[in-house]
């Protein structure tokens, strides 16, 4: 019983590793599309505050909730195939 308990430890530690370099990553790629957008459309004002109201909109997003399947997938793929090998 041990063995499983301690390969879920394991995966759930990558997962959390994962979901923070994607979460970074996003939000950096979100930050670069909002300070094109500013440049593009050559607006006036703040940018500083475009940028951070576009990230508030985007840590509201369904995208920034997607990325919560980087620990549900993989526990889910797991469980499916441990039932199906040991049970079917």
């Amino acid at each position: 019983m041990m063995p499983p308990i301690r390969l879920m430890f394991m995966l759930l530690i990558v997962q959390a590793i994962a979901y923070v370099v994607l979460s970074l990553y996003s939000r950096s790629v979100r930050k670069g599309k909002l300070e094109a957008a500013w440049e593009e459309e050559q607006l006036t004002g703040d940018r500083d505050a475009f940028i951070q109201k576009g990230l508030k909109d985007y840590d509201g997003s369904i995208r920034r909730k997607l990325i919560l399947a980087v620990f549900i997938v993989p526990q889910l793929a797991i469980g499916v195939l441990i039932y199906v090998t040991n049970f079917m």
